[in-house]
């Protein structure tokens, strides 16, 4: 049996490519003897090579474009993204064929010496570049000093005092930059990675909601299909509809609201027994004042977990959580 080569893009940071690397083993193993071999392809993305705040690179979808438009014009055969990067605006010609099922939702405490978020010292420096985390950070803490700051997940966790870098392959290199008592991260990326021992704390979503479609990733594909049946049944496969669900209310709800990833906005969608619950939170950008909602929906379909979601944010926009959040 001749070999067929499947094409895999991916972003060139350790994350992604340890993210790509499940996916693509994954698909190995449900279309093993087919004679298909997956090979990954690294494209360079906007929000790789260009400096700044996050927040000011143009919204969402600075670590997304290259790379799908890698996959339209065929140098790749399936994109694998971290699903909160993702634009909420599907584009034309490309679909997301699959959502394997989630992993941790919660964001991380990574603290010097050990500490809980409640232990830190007054005044105790924490660096995120999500305004989604400083404003609940300074919701909970007000006294916080919150550090913008960039950089591959070994560079960040560098910047807490008494933490040696991480480098890319999982070994120890020089002595960090040291100079913030915190970090905060995506739990699922810092396991996925390996680097469990650094989290001092897993923030409860009561503190501190998730971005929506955190802790998911979205296998993408041409809209024709990947010309290889076996490979598109094993995305069918690949794909986990309690995940779907969730991440599309949480999109939803995002969509309708008009925000990007530079708006301070959580949502968390999960199925419990035969209901579909979306909690959702909108913040001040200075931690100042916050909005809570949840909803719920007895329709476990794709179609239901949308309309939720609209229905949540329009719910949000009656209440002011627009003017609230700055959008």
């Amino acid at each position: 049996m001749s070999l067929q080569k499947f094409t895999i893009g991916t972003r060139g940071s350790a994350l992604a490519t340890t993210q790509t690397g499940h996916v693509a083993a994954d698909l190995a193993a449900l279309t093993a003897g087919s004679g298909i071999e997956y090979e990954t392809v690294l494209v360079k993305t906007e929000g790789d090579v260009t400096t700044g705040p996050l927040s000011q690179l143009g919204g969402t979808g600075v670590f997304a474009a290259a790379l799908r438009q890698s996959l339209l014009n065929g140098e790749c055969d399936l994109a694998v993204h971290s699903l909160k990067d993702l634009p909420t605006t599907q584009p034309a010609g490309l679909v997301i064929a699959a959502t394997p099922k989630r992993a941790d939702v919660r964001d991380a405490l990574c603290a010097r010496d050990g500490l809980f978020l409640a232990e830190l010292p007054e005044g105790a420096s924490v660096g995120t570049g999500s305004p989604r985390r400083a404003a609940q950070l300074l919701a909970f803490r007000p006294d916080l000093k919150i550090v913008d700051i960039r950089g591959n997940v070994g560079t960040r966790l560098g910047r807490v005092k008494g933490s040696p870098i991480q480098k890319d392959d999982g070994g120890v290199g020089r002595t960090a930059q040291g100079d913030l008592d915190a970090v905060i991260l995506a739990a699922a990326g810092l396991e996925r990675l390996g680097f469990e021992s650094h989290i001092t704390e897993y923030l409860d979503p009561e503190i501190m909601l998730p971005a929506p479609g955190q802790g998911s990733l979205a296998v993408e594909i041409r809209a024709t299909g990947s010309s290889r049946a076996r490979v598109d049944a094993a995305l069918a496969q690949l794909d986990d509809h309690g995940t779907r669900l969730a991440i599309t209310a949480e999109r939803s709800l995002l969509a309708r609201l008009e925000a990007g990833c530079a708006a301070p906005i959580g949502a968390l969608a999960h199925v419990f027994e035969d209901t579909l619950v979306l909690e959702s939170v909108a913040c001040a950008p200075d931690g100042s004042d916050t909005m809570r909602r949840t909803a719920s929906t007895r329709e476990l379909t794709v179609d239901g977990a949308q309309a939720l979601g609209v229905a949540l944010a329009e719910q949000l926009i009656r209440e002011g959580a627009a003017d609230l959040a700055g959008l």
